[in-house]
Order: C-alpha cells, then structure tokens, then sequence
C-alpha cells in the first residue's frame, strides 16, 4: 500500500510539473525573452527561504550553473515525492542541484553524496552548502567519480548524473546496482549537449527500468524508474 501511495504521489508530482512547463514555458537560452516565465518558488519557513535566496543569487550570478531553475524543481519534486533517504550525484559544480536536492532532503530526512573531479569546484559547492545551513546533510567526494563510486555500498534512492557526458553509461552501470526497486535515475543533457546514444540505449531497453524524458524544450532530463 504504502509502494502504490508513493508511485501515485510522484506521478502526480511529474504530471504537475510536466502540465506547469507547458502552460508558462520560459525562452530558451540566447532566444528572445518572448512568453510568460513560471512564478518563482514560494518559501514555506525561514529555512528553505535562505536557501531559495542562495539560489536565486547564484542563478543571477556569473558563471554556468549546469542545470537550470526548471531542472532543479524537478530535482526536488521527486526527491521529496519519493521520500528519498540517499540522494548520490555525480558532477557537483557549484552546489546549485545539490541545494535543490537539500530543500526536499530537509523534510525527508536524508542525505546526499556528491562526487566532484575538479578541487576547486568542490571548495565553491562547500561554501555555498555552508552558507544555505544545509552542509550536515551533504558529503563531497573530491576525485574521478569513475573511481570513487566504486566505494559506495548502501541503497540509493535517487542517482543524478551530470558530469563527462560520455560516461553516462559507465556511471549507470556501476551503480544501477546500489538504485533500490521503485528508486530513480536522474540524468541531466538529454537534450544538449547531445547525449551518449549508448545511454539512451541502456535505460530505453532495459526491461527493468522505464524511461522519460521531461523538459526537453531546454538541455532535457531522463527520469529512469528501476522497476519493483
């Protein structure tokens, strides 16, 4: 009962969202600001205020954030659709999806192990968790992410890769694994840049997993069901 709660609350969550992109699509990068921009996200406490602050500054900030405002609702609407305990992200950057993560891990009570390659980047991230008050719930694993998920041994909820796009299928082999039953495999740039085609094959003809792909107006996000 409690598995058909969970699939009918995330269904609906993707459905929502999925409807709300449609009905106020924002202007593609480079095009004109033609069209109406979605409402921002509203703040429930003081808590996830601070931390949607931090993103709105680091959105207008300098810089690539690597996803956009849209994909980071996304990120947090099936985190906390899904109740998720262990969130593991490959391609930390600055911290921007790992703070969406963080405002639904806040009320799931989980964590989230992000894998970073470049020091300098992983330093950047840390600031910013730090300054969101959400640091606790995040590891940082500074290194090839090739490599260091080999050490990873406990269930994930949710998998989010984001990094060198042609180890996309390398990642999901190493760890669809360790994705529990009813857990999701997340995948930024299914869109653009173009995506490894093997990837795509991996997770459109693997009869236990269920694939689709939401956002592609923009850089696109393969949402991967590993089957119960």
């Amino acid at each position: 009962m409690k598995g058909s709660v969970t699939i009918a609350v995330l269904a609906l969550s993707v459905g929502v969202l999925v409807l709300s992109t449609a009905m106020a699509q924002p202007p593609r990068r480079g095009r004109g600001a033609g069209g109406t921009m979605p409402a921002p996200s509203l703040p429930k406490t003081a808590e996830e205020k601070n931390i949607l602050a931090l993103l709105d500054e680091l959105h207008n900030g300098p810089g690539y954030l690597k996803i956009s405002p849209d994909d980071g609702r996304l990120l947090r609407l099936l985190t906390e659709a899904t109740n998720a305990q262990r969130v593991v992200e490959i391609g930390t950057y600055s911290g921007y999806s790992g703070l969406w993560f963080c405002l639904a891990l806040r009320k799931t009570g989980g964590t989230l192990i992000t894998h970073e390659l470049d020091p300098s980047h992983a330093d950047i991230a840390r600031a910013n968790f730090k300054k969101a008050g959400v640091d606790k719930l995040v590891t940082i694993v500074v290194g090839d992410a090739h490599e260091t998920v080999k050490k990873l041994k406990d269930p994930i909820d949710v998998l989010f890769i984001d990094a060198d796009k042609p180890g996309y299928p390398d990642y999901l082999q190493k760890l669809l694994p360790l994705v529990r039953p009813g857990g999701l495999i997340l995948a930024h740039n299914m869109r653009s840049p173009a995506p490894d085609p093997k990837y795509i094959e991996a997770v459109t003809t693997n009869p236990d997993l269920e694939t689709s792909f939401l956002l592609m107006e923009d850089q696109g996000v393969g949402v991967t069901l590993k089957k119960r």
